[in-house]
């Protein structure tokens, strides 16, 4: 366990090695916020965004025993973990829903404040991820990917090649890939 004061200096990777509860409150607290908006962007459901990032956490806290820095950032451990967890819910969300509805049970329901907030972590974790890439990539990721501007417009746009736009976006997406612990 670490004095109160320098848990906060510590990487993530070593939070997690201590095997701590304490520590893991800080790595946690560090990553709660983005991996919230990670999930409420790829299910469009504030209610599902808070049940996998419960879910995450808690199934990294079961790990946290087994864990072992291996060189690889701490983040890209537990993004594996919630990749994991998205797939999990893909793949029984049908047939949950559909015994749900054959038992007439209902998960208990966030209210509107709490699904407005789960949206909006999700915007500003977007947005803090987008602000830490170059200015042409961000910009060039923001107007294709976010707002859905062909390659066509954005090189007309911007009087440059295809090609130019086409890999600054991709060079973009890699970056944040990376920086989200998936494969460039």
């Amino acid at each position: 366990m670490h004095v109160e004061g320098s848990v906060s200096a510590l990487t993530d990777e070593e939070l997690l090695a201590s095997h701590d509860t304490t520590d893991f409150g800080v790595f946690y607290d560090r990553h709660a916020r983005t991996l919230l908006g990670y999930f409420q962007r790829r299910t469009g459901d504030p209610q599902a965004a808070a049940d996998l990032t419960a879910e995450t956490f808690a199934s990294a806290i079961v790990a946290q025993e087994r864990y072992v820095p291996t060189g690889a950032p701490a983040l890209a451990w537990l993004y594996r973990i919630a990749a994991r967890r998205l797939v999990d819910y893909q793949r029984r969300g049908a047939v949950e829903r559909k015994m749900q509805r054959a038992l007439a049970m209902e998960r208990p329901r966030l209210t509107e404040d709490d699904e407005e907030m789960i949206r909006l972590l999700a915007d500003d974790a977007a947005l803090s991820l987008l602000s830490e890439l170059p200015a042409d990539q961000r910009e060039a990721v923001t107007a294709h990917v976010v707002d859905d501007a062909s390659y066509a417009e954005l090189a007309s746009a911007q009087h440059t090649s295809e090609a130019a736009v086409r890999q600054r976006v991709s060079r973009g997406l890699g970056t944040l890939r990376r920086r989200m612990g998936g494969r460039a």
